[in-house]
C-alpha cells in the first residue's frame, strides 16, 4: 500500500494549496461574513422599526412627556403610535411661568397639538400650576377649549398659592361649566381654592349627577350651604366628599343619610380659622347618629387650624370622627373631651399641645378610644411612665407611633434609654422615639 507523507491517502493539506486558490477563498469567507452582519444589522433595525404597537405603547407610558417627543421622530411607526388614543387619556397640564418658577411646564407647541389632535382622547386630566396668575388663566384658556371631550377626572391644583383665585369668576366659571357640560360622565372633581359658585354646582348636577362618586371642594368662598346641599341630593353614587366646616350642616347630613343616598365612605371636613376669635356653629348629635345609622362604616376625617379659644362647640357631645388632625396647639381640656367623645377615633395628631403634659388625657384616650391604632405627638409634653401606660392599654392594635423624642419626658420609673425597650415589648416589634415628624 502506497503511503503519503503529511496524513493518509486522499488528505488534502492547508499547504497544498496553490497561492490564488487560498487567496480566492479567503475573499469568499470575508465577503460571505460581510454580507452575514449586513443582514444581522438590517435585521436589527427592522425589530425595533416593526416593534409590536402593543409593547411600544406600553414602553411609552413610562417616559416622560418630553422624551416620548423626542421617540416620535424615530420613524414613522413610533410618531404613530405617539399619537395613539391610548397616550393621552391621562394627561397633567403644568403652567409655570419661567420667571418665577423652577418647576417644567408643558410646552406651548405641544398644548396646542394636544387640544387640536387629543382633546377628544382625554380622560383623566389635571391642570398643576404656580402662583402666578397668568398660570391660572392659562389654564381656564385650555378648559375652554375642551369641547369636544368626555373627561371622568378633573383636577386644578395650586402649588403655592391659590392662584384660580386670582382669575376672574365669570372666566373661570364659563372654562369650567364647558367641561361640565361637555364631558357628561365626570366621577372625580379636585377643585380646592377656586371660585366655583351655587351656578356652576347646580350645571354640574345636571350634567353629571349619575357618575359623580368624588368631590373635593376645600376653601371655596362663592359656594353656600344650599350649593353642597344640591349636590347631595343629586348626585346619589357620591362616595367621598370634601369641604369646609362653614358648609357643613345639619340638612347637609340628614340628606346624605336619606334612604335614597348611596352610602358615602369617606367625609373630609377642615375646619379653619380665618380670624382670631371667628365663631362656629354646631352640628347636632342626631345629625351624626342618622349619619352613621346610614353608612355606619364611614369615615370622617377632621383637620382643625383654630386658635385655642375657638373650640368651645366642638367634642362636647359624641362625634363619629375617625381620623383627626390638630395643626395648631390645642388645649388639654379639648384633648380630655376628644377622649371622652371620640369612640369611633383610629387616628390622631396633635403637632402642638404646650408645656403641660398630657398623661391624664392620653390615659383617657386609650382607655375610651378602642379603635385607635395611629397616634403622632409633635410639640407637647408626657411622662415616659403615662407613656408606656398608653401603649400598654392599646397594646399591638398601634399600627403607627410617631413619637417626638422631645415629647418624652424621664421620670422616676423610666429613662430615654429604656423607654423604647419596654414600648417595643408591648408592640411587639422595635420601636424608637422619632428625631422629626414623619405625619
Amino acid at each position: 500500500m502506497k503511503r503519503v507523507k503529511g496524513g493518509e491517502e486522499g488528505s488534502i493539506s492547508p499547504s497544498s494549496e496553490s497561492p490564488p486558490e487560498a487567496s480566492k477563498k479567503v475573499r469568499k469567507q470575508t465577503s460571505e461574513e460581510s454580507e452575514a452582519q449586513a443582514v444581522v444589522s438590517e435585521s436589527t433595525e427592522c425589530d425595533w422599526a416593526r416593534l409590536p404597537q402593543e409593547l411600544l405603547l406600553h414602553i411609552l407610558q413610562y417616559l416622560p412627556l418630553l422624551d416620548r417627543a423626542y421617540a416620535s421622530q424615530v420613524c414613522r411607526g413610533w410618531n404613530q403610535a405617539f399619537h395613539m388614543p391610548e397616550l393621552w387619556r391621562c394627561f397633567e397640564f403644568e403652567l409655570n411661568q419661567p420667571a418665577s418658577s423652577y418647576l417644567k411646564a408643558t410646552h406651548p407647541d405641544l398644548i396646542k397639538q394636544i387640544i387640536k389632535r387629543h382633546s377628544n382622547h382625554l380622560q383623566y386630566v389635571s391642570f398643576k400650576v404656580d402662583s402666578s396668575t397668568e398660570s391660572a388663566e392659562a389654564a381656564c384658556d385650555i378648559l375652554s377649549q375642551l369641547v369636544n371631550c368626555s373627561l371622568k377626572t378633573l383636577g386644578l391644583i395650586s402649588t403655592a398659592r391659590p392662584s384660580f383665585m386670582e382669575v376672574q369668576k365669570s372666566h373661570f366659571i364659563s372654562a369650567l361649566t364647558v367641561v361640565f357640560v361637555n364631558s357628561k360622565s365626570l366621577s372625580s372633581l379636585k377643585i380646592d381654592d377656586t371660585p366655583v359658585d351655587d351656578p356652576s354646582l347646580k350645571v354640574l348636577v345636571a350634567n353629571n349627577s349619575d357618575t359623580l362618586k368624588l368631590l373635593k371642594m376645600s376653601s371655596c368662598p362663592h359656594v353656600s350651604p344650599a350649593g353642597i346641599l344640591c349636590v347631595a341630593d343629586q348626585c346619589h353614587g357620591l362616595r367621598e366628599l370634601a369641604l369646609n366646616y362653614h358648609l357643613l350642616s345639619d340638612e347637609l347630613l340628614l340628606a346624605l343619610s336619606s334612604e335614597k343616598h348611596v352610602h358615602l365612605e369617606h367625609l373630609r371636613i377642615d375646619v379653619v380659622s380665618e380670624n382670631p376669635g371667628q365663631h362656629f356653629h354646631t352640628i347636632k348629635k342626631s345629625s351624626w347618629d342618622a349619619m352613621v345609622k346610614h353608612s355606619p362604616k364611614f369615615n370622617l376625617v377632621m383637620y382643625f387650624f383654630l386658635y385655642e379659644d375657638e373650640f368651645g362647640p366642638f367634642f362636647n357631645e359624641e362625634i363619629p370622627v375617625t381620623h383627626l388632625y390638630f395643626g395648631r396647639s390645642v388645649s388639654k381640656e379639648v384633648l380630655g373631651r376628644v377622649g371622652l367623645h371620640c369612640p369611633r377615633l383610629v387616628e390622631l395628631v396633635v403637632c402642638a399641645n404646650g408645656l403641660r403634659p398630657l398623661d391624664e388625657e392620653l390615659i383617657r384616650i386609650a382607655k375610651h378610644c378602642t379603635q385607635l391604632s395611629a397616634i403622632g405627638l409633635g410639640e407637647c409634653e408626657v411622662s415616659c411612665s403615662a407613656f408606656v401606660e398608653f401603649v400598654k392599654m392599646c397594646g399591638r392594635r398601634l399600627s403607627q407611633l410617631s413619637i417626638m423624642e422631645e415629647v418624652l419626658i424621664p421620670d422616676h420609673k423610666y429613662t430615654l434609654d429604656e423607654i423604647h425597650w419596654e414600648v417595643s415589648k408591648h408592640l411587639g416589634r422595635v420601636w424608637f422615639p422619632d428625631m422629626m415628624p414623619t405625619w
